[in-house]
């Protein structure tokens, strides 16, 4: 359904003076120093710092402002001049904390101390660096290397994740989850089964030399607003935009222009999207089924007349699968498409023909393709359309997964991974004198098994919410508090830090927008975009507190604390200058970081390369591979009365878990984050009226009971049969089980849930059969 005036909108475009709006409350409310704007300046530059936000691209050819709103919310958090000190955690027990909201955490400001938890007196207590090192390398060495998680959330340098999976190796486990787990895993393991590589093919320069572009599942607005630059570029040049998701997102739609003038004095605004089609949640799997069906449908029309809509020659040379798929396309009728996609025949028809007619067709995607249980087959799929007409490997095309966190990407590329297969192991064993673990470690959903189950008995956190982010929260945050040891790196508090093993540490590092100096001077860090593109950052602001340290002087000293001495590792010479660090990067990966130092501060990073790209297909066949689905839809479970599938959204005054306020605009949702949204047909068929209270139980049918109470009904253009929440607050909605088969990315994007009706806030009137034991209240 579309919007109208009977829910929950915003009018206005994407950017424009509501972006302008947003960066100067917060300016405001941080009371940045007036420095802060000379660091916004530097942002994303030549010779600045890269974001600490999405891991949209630092372009050679910048413009004068190249910050989104979200990425100068996200700097000015930073350098916020609130500071949350050890008088701070003197007056609150942890126990208190726990009950504040995390912007209500996050608001004390930065960390200034390190901090050891007392349980004695249920506070945080402060204590020297010396100290915690001391006591976590102790720890370390009494625990069984495998029983202890590495974990990193998508912030931390490429010099910083380096020495962090060095770190976990030399101790003896590959158990290093990080937040692409949670996220884009599925993108890491199906890219790699069907055309050899993890991440995306697309780079920058191809936005500018494409037809067509097809999005899936990608809040472009919210969560990396500085593509809407491109886009809007995109679409006066007449390039067709077409837009699969259930929410229609603004930034989507239309946008203004911040650095024009012209269109923000006139509220001149362009449209994005040339077609945009509210699919069912997890109705993507049948869209993409009819979108190629339509395909084969064109091509046996241009047989006729002599001509090939099928790029014959690449299919051919490069490809294999393609007689599979096309019988399961063939054989799958217009009625299944239709009821599972949510979306006409003819929409669907009138979408592909848009990619019948382009030449080059780039494929875009987020999280609303990989968190379902079967977002293997969404993004699997996505690249059988692709391949359909040779729409990889050649300039102005490719697919794209848009990323999240600023190097989660880069993260996996220097080593952080649970998997060892794709670590070059045998280099590392030369290069430092040891023998590297060789089994797979944990990743995210894993490690939540082993706490759940008594098997891990250490979390070391770099960076992050972890304890907030993942499903089954309430049951994993009493497991939580019965391991030995958790470590928090951090530079502000959030609910993770609450959450405590029998020994805790809260260790506060600089930020990327300060200044990192060391033996040799100022150092430098550097992260890799979306694109696959690296790039030097440089931060220059005074440290928020003299007690900080910088990650890579963290994750060193954890390590001389607890690994016996090595001559071959030098962690005092790399903590003296980052740029033996990249000399050891550069041996370990060789071709991909030749001449790291050199190329650093390359404009618009340096290209570290993708096999698919050049049509080098590193897969067991050695071509790019048709698969064919064996499921209808992505969601994992049957349609059933009173069923509904839930998804999670974020905010545009959030980033992941960080909330900066309260102001969802681009929605028109203002003052509270407690809320369902549904749209109107389906609340008078639940009987419900706007601004009712009421709770979501989950139903997932495995005998434990998740409510999440005290949700305000809000009428909001949706799909049927789907509901709309915010996120991290629905994950106590989630089951650890309910994953990504392939990938184990949780599938936060179409969670079963019922609608109960409440007490206001309190118990549910009507129970769901049989009650169990996590609730959340």
């Amino acid at each position: 359904m579309s919007d109208d005036e009977t829910t929950a909108h915003y009018d206005g475009p994407a950017g424009g003076w509501g972006s302008v709006r947003g960066i100067t409350e917060i300016f405001g409310r941080e009371w940045a120093t007036p420095l802060a704007t000379e660091t916004l300046f530097r942002q994303n530059k030549p010779k600045g710092f890269m974001c600490v936000s999405c891991s949209w691209a630092k372009p050679a050819d910048y413009h004068p402002f190249e910050f989104c709103e979200n990425g100068a919310k996200a700097t000015l958090w930073e350098l916020t001049s609130l500071r949350c000190t050890p008088d701070f955690f003197a007056e609150h027990t942890v126990t208190e904390l726990r009950t504040w909201t995390d912007y209500e955490l996050e608001q004390q400001g930065r960390l200034t101390h390190p901090m050891r938890y007392d349980p004695a007196t249920d506070t945080y207590v402060p204590c020297g660096w010396d100290e915690a090192f001391a006591e976590i390398g102790a720890e370390l060495k009494r625990l069984a290397p495998k029983s202890v998680v590495f974990y990193s959330s998508g912030r931390a340098s490429l010099e910083t994740a380096y020495l962090y999976g060095l770190l976990a190796r030399l101790y003896g486990c590959n158990n290093l989850p990080d937040s692409s787990n949670m996220c884009h895993e599925t993108t890491s393991v199906a890219l790699k089964q069907t055309i050899g590589a993890s991440v995306g093919t697309v780079v920058f320069d191809d936005l500018q030399n494409c037809d067509a572009m097809f999005f899936f599942g990608q809040n472009t607005g919210s969560n990396s607003p500085r593509f809407l630059h491109p886009l809007q570029e995109a679409a006066k040049r007449g390039v067709e935009i077409v837009t699969f998701n259930p929410v229609r997102e603004r930034g989507l739609e239309f946008f203004t222009n911040p650095q024009s003038p012209v269109e923000m004095l006139t509220g001149k605004e362009t449209r994005i999207s040339s077609q945009y089609h509210q699919v069912r949640p997890g109705g993507d799997i049948a869209v993409l089924m009819g979108l190629c069906k339509h395909v084969f449908a064109a091509d046996d029309a241009a047989k006729e007349r002599g001509e090939r809509v099928l790029d014959v020659d690449f299919i051919q040379q490069h490809t294999t699968g393609l007689d599979a798929f096309k019988a399961k396309v063939r054989a799958t009728p217009w009625d299944e498409i239709e009821h599972e996609s949510g979306l006409s025949r003819a929409a669907i028809e009138g979408a592909a023909e848009v990619y019948v007619k382009a030449d080059r067709v780039i494929g875009i995607y987020g999280m609303g393709l990989t968190q379902h249980r079967n977002g293997f087959e969404n993004v699997a799929l996505f690249v059988n359309l692709l391949l359909l007409k040779g729409n990889i490997g050649r300039d102005g095309a490719g697919i794209s997964p848009v990323r999240g966190h600023s190097n989660v990407q880069g993260q996996r590329t220097v080593g952080i991974s649970e998997k060892s297969e794709l670590v070059p192991l045998d280099k590392l064993a030369e290069q430092f004198g040891f023998e590297p673990p060789r089994d797979k470690g944990v990743n995210t959903v894993e490690a939540c098994e082993g706490i759940l189950s008594g098997g891990i008995r250490s979390f070391i956190g770099l960076g992050g919410n972890f304890v907030h982010a993942i499903p089954e929260r309430d049951l994993m945050e009493a497991a939580w508090t019965k391991m030995r040891l958790t470590v928090q790196v951090a530079t502000k508090l959030n609910r993770s830090h609450l959450v405590n093993g029998e020994i805790a540490y809260l260790l506060p590092c600089r930020g990327r927008t300060e200044e990192d100096r060391q033996a040799t001077g100022p150092q430098a860090v550097s992260m890799e975009d979306t694109f696959s593109c690296i790039s030097g950052s440089l931060g220059r602001r005074t440290p928020a507190s003299p007690h900080l340290k910088s990650e890579v002087d963290i994750v060193a000293g954890i390590a001389k604390a607890t690994l016996a001495p090595n001559p071959k590792v030098t962690w005092d010479a790399w903590v003296g200058d980052y740029g033996l660090i990249r000399d050891a990067i550069e041996r370990t990966y060789g071709p991909e970081f030749r001449d790291f130092n050199e190329r650093l501060w390359t404009p618009g990073g340096f290209y570290r390369g993708n096999s698919a790209r050049e049509r080098i297909w590193k897969t067991e066949t050695k071509r790019a591979a048709f698969t064919t689905p064996k499921q209808r839809n992505a969601v994992g479970f049957s349609e059933a009365p009173g069923r509904y599938r839930l998804i999670t959204l974020r905010s545009n005054d959030q980033f992941n878990t960080t909330i900066y306020g309260y102001s969802d605009r681009m929605r028109g949702i203002e003052g509270t984050r407690d809320v369902l949204l549904v749209n109107p047909d389906e609340m008078a068929r639940a009987n419900l009226r706007e601004g009712q209270v009421v709770a979501l139980v989950s139903d997932a049918q495995d005998g434990i009971e998740r409510t999440v109470y005290g949700l305000k009904v809000v009428p909001f253009s949706l799909p049927d049969g789907c509901l709309g929440a915010y996120y991290p607050e629905m994950n106590p909605l989630m089951p650890l089980s309910h994953h990504d088969g392939p990938s184990k990315t949780p599938a936060a994007k179409s969670v079963p849930v019922r609608i109960r009706i409440t007490d206001a806030d309190g118990p549910v009137t009507e129970r769901l059969e049989p009650t169990g034991h996590a609730t959340s209240a």
